[in-house]
């Protein structure tokens, strides 16, 4: 910590606690040698339980890295194959009515499928859901304890495209992933995944723990209050209760870092090899590329972040200097207003331009 850049990021990260209200965990490393690991205010607002480094954090969409990891993994045990098509993989009734029968695996892993989506993020498509909160007024979020519980909500959405045309960002290809990955393994999602990815990279904290269960070292996720001088608010109604394909496993920072070196290193998944994940499969704009579950940057450096109410998460690893950058919170990237600066200057110290 005596490198003055890293001073700076510290002090802007506390900057954000003191300021904006923000919680959470940042930690770079490079190699063994720990660059920045920062703590900040609290992983319970209620009872003034503080952050500390081996707190777990919800993830929403940076787990989709684990699910890509885990069909990988079942690819590499011979259970399916990624140009298999999906609805030859899957009965009628774990897939969507509108499902295209030229829809293959690696088109739902890369997000290249084409699917409507049940969360759609692109403001310019039909869908579009702002606030994702609002998706759990009709089907209480409570229920969703499994992928095939959130399928009825794009099950008879028409194709915004044809597969293999565009690539297209689809919360509903990785719960259809998760639904895949449990019907080929023969085992509940969370069990596979755990069995397969977490526990074999040494994610031993980690796991996908639901929100009404009672677990040692979990970050509440925290809303802003409605009205000035109201309380805080947990995300208990805002995100399903349990993770799946899309995302929400719980993770701590060090997990973190031990999945991004298992991508690069290789070695720890079953026929699971760092090409497999890295290779550049579809450009998503002018400097990224989508591999399997992450985005690979021209630079090297490949990553995924995640975001729910209550949650804000982002990942990134440059194989070439094993330097990782973690950065897991509980409060929502829009709770605050800083953490996209805050992202740039960690990006910048941790991988300066080559």
């Amino acid at each position: 910590m005596s490198d003055a850049r890293w001073r700076t990021v510290r002090n802007q990260v506390a900057g954000l606690e003191a300021d904006e209200g923000f919680s959470g965990v940042v930690r770079v490393t490079k190699g063994e040698q720990v660059l920045l690991e920062s703590c900040h205010g609290l992983a319970d607002r209620a009872q003034g339980t503080p952050v500390h480094v081996g707190t777990r954090f919800g993830t929403a969409s940076l787990s989709k890295a684990f699910t890509a990891v885990g069909v990988l993994d079942a690819v590499g045990r011979g259970e399916v194959a990624l140009q298999d098509r999906v609805v030859d993989v899957l009965p009628e009734a774990s897939r969507p009515s509108t499902l295209r029968p030229d829809v293959t695996v690696e088109h739902l892993i890369t997000h290249t499928a084409g699917l409507a989506d049940y969360a759609e993020e692109d403001e310019d498509l039909p869908g579009f859901v702002e606030d994702y909160a609002t998706i759990w007024t009709e089907l209480p979020s409570y229920r969703v304890r499994d992928d095939l519980d959130i399928l009825p909500l794009f099950a008879d959405l028409p194709p915004v495209c044809p597969p293999g045309t565009a690539f297209h960002y689809s919360n509903a290809g990785y719960v259809l992933l998760g639904i895949l990955l449990a019907h080929v393994s023969g085992l509940p999602f969370a069990e596979a995944m755990t069995r397969r990815v977490l526990e074999p990279a040494g994610m031993t904290r980690s796991g996908y723990l639901a929100l009404d269960e009672a677990h040692p070292d979990v970050a509440t996720g925290h809303r802003r209050p409605l009205t000035p001088g109201a309380p805080w608010r947990t995300n208990i109604f805002s995100i399903p209760a349990v993770g799946g394909g899309d995302g929400g496993a719980f993770v701590t920072v060090g997990d973190v870092e031990r999945f991004l070196r298992g991508v690069h290193r290789g070695g720890v998944w079953r026929g699971v090899r760092p090409t497999d994940v890295l290779t550049p499969r579809v450009r998503v704009d002018e400097d990224t590329s989508a591999g399997c579950g992450v985005l690979v940057r021209d630079d090297g450096v490949f990553g995924k972040a995640g975001g729910d109410p209550g949650v804000c998460a982002i990942a990134r690893c440059r194989p070439a200097t094993d330097t990782t950058l973690v950065l897991l919170g509980n409060v929502g990237w829009e709770d605050v207003e800083g953490l996209g600066d805050l992202v740039d200057a960690l990006d910048a110290a941790a991988f300066p331009a080559t």
